[in-house]
Order: structure tokens, then sequence, then C-alpha cells
């Protein structure tokens, strides 16, 4: 009864039906382990070979970049899929704090050098006074 239900997983799996990189690789080996448990192998290369070939139409590119790389273990794949997501969060954190064409921040550092330069200027002339 496991196996036909994750024969139909392994058909249907694709990576651009998760949201993240990780959900994807957990649906992937919980499937994997499931046929390997009925006596189904799937290999390094078949793991390879479905997340290259379910990336959305838009990544088309970015599959062929991977393709290119040459990866032979699957774990090699995910691991930089797993990076090139952290980094396009970072990016797109960063845009929607300051998106492009956005007036930059009033810089802080130097408005404050000016305060405390004012102040110590004021706390030197009064060093410099005698209180008489």
């Amino acid at each position: 009864m496991i196996l036909p239900i994750a024969r139909y997983e392994w058909t249907h799996l694709k990576i651009q039906d998760f949201k993240s990189v990780v959900e994807y690789n957990s649906a992937m080996f919980r499937i994997s382990s499931q046929m390997k448990l009925c006596g189904e192998t799937i290999t390094e290369e078949d793991m390879l070979e479905k997340t290259f070939s379910t990336f959305h139409a838009s990544n088309v590119f970015m599959q062929q970049q991977y393709r290119e790389r040459g990866f032979t273990e699957y774990n090699q794949l995910i691991y930089v899929l797993l990076v090139a997501e952290q980094n396009n969060e970072l990016m797109l954190k960063n845009h929607q704090s300051q998106p492009t064409e956005s007036a930059p921040f009033p810089e802080v550092n130097v408005i404050s050098l000016k305060v405390n330069a004012t102040a110590s200027g004021g706390n030197n002339h009064k060093r410099g006074r005698s209180h008489r």
C-alpha cells in the first residue's frame, strides 16, 4: 500500500510546488525513503534529475547553470540551493527596507557627530572659563 502512494508522490514531486528548499528536501527524502523501504532504489542521479526537471519555467536559465556545474550528489545541489535561497531572501529584505529609487535614510552618524561636537565644544568653553 505504501509503494503505490510513494510512486504517485514521486511522479508529482516538483520543486516549484514548495515554498522553500527545506520543504522540498524533506518531501524528497520522505518519498525516497518510502520507496527504498519497499525495495525501489532512488539514486543520486534520480534525485538530481527530478530536482532539475521540476524547476519553475521562469528559472530555466538557473536550472541550466546548475546542470552545468556537474553535481554528482543530491546534497551538494541542495546545499547550493539553500544558500541561494537565503541570499535571495536577504536581498529581498534589504530591497523592502529601502527600495530602489527611494530617498536614502538620513545619515545618523553625521547628525550625531555634529551634536557631539557642539556638546563637547560647549563643555570645553565651560572648562576653560574660571568660575570665580
